[in-house]
């Protein structure tokens, strides 16, 4: 079985020096493509140069994380365009996050404007993450529904009905991961009503790590723990959850 990792953070210091063993052990499960979530120009241009060192096994994108905004945002959208040339997969990891504290959101909220402004001049989905700010995200969203965008919740964590509301907006799917796999998880009763073509698998790796290995360092390896989780909820085989994934992950990211 095939699968794709659609986000995570190889380049991040907890697998330094390890990037080699990492993929390897990734392959070796099942995952084939694992795509890279850009945070922001401090860590850039390494993680370009693993996934350059990886062509049909990495895949970048770029885009300027919504906790590394601060007063100096506006020049980190300038340096985006010192990569937009590179073949990126997608805009993100990219959105709103108030979990600690709303002292940038308003930055937070323009940013994200211009980089959906990006992504359709630049066709591309985009890579989400969203914590603490639903309601000012699908503020946004509606009033980006011209730009005719689409792309995934990376992490999900939000409801069915949030779900729904989003599909009138864009052509939006769920990033699951280990989260699901964690007892009493409120999102295991969203899988079980999402259909399975709007789902994505992911680990966020080096975090949220799935059930056995829950409170260790987490990696791409693991999706086939998230996969069989997926199926047990969705009543189908793992088989099916692979195949559906990866294709759902082909298509929306153009791989």
């Amino acid at each position: 079985m095939e699968y794709i990792d659609t986000h995570s953070h190889i380049t991040d210091e907890a697998f330094a020096g390890e990037e080699e063993a990492y993929i390897a052990r990734a392959l070796a499960a099942g995952v084939t493509k694992m795509l890279q979530a850009d945070i922001d120009s401090r860590e850039r241009e390494r993680m370009f140069s693993l996934t350059d060192r990886h062509p049909g096994v990495l895949f970048p994108m770029l885009g300027l994380y919504p906790g590394s905004v601060d007063t100096r945002w506006e020049r980190e959208i300038e340096e985006l365009g010192r990569w937009t040339h590179r073949a990126v997969v997608a805009i993100g990891e990219i959105g709103l996050d108030y979990h600690y504290g709303a002292e940038f959101a308003a930055q937070q909220r323009e940013a994200l404007r211009v980089q959906f402004e990006l992504a359709a001049r630049l066709d591309l989905p985009v890579n989400i993450h969203l914590r603490d700010a639903t309601e000012d995200f699908l503020g946004i969203v509606r009033d980006c529904r011209h730009l005719g965008l689409r792309g995934n919740l990376h992490a999900y964590s939000g409801s069915y009905e949030t779900f729904l509301q989003l599909q009138r907006y864009g052509d939006w799917r769920l990033g699951i991961g280990g989260v699901v796999t964690f007892k009493k998880a409120s999102l295991a009763e969203v899988v079980r009503k999402v259909p399975l073509e709007r789902i994505l698998l992911e680990t966020d790796a080096p975090y949220l790590t799935p059930v056995p290995y829950r409170g260790s360092r987490n990696e791409s390896a693991y999706i086939p723990l998230i996969a069989a989780k997926v199926a047990e909820l969705k009543s189908c085989s793992i088989a099916e959850v692979a195949e559906t994934t990866t294709h759902n992950a082909a298509e929306l990211f153009g791989l």
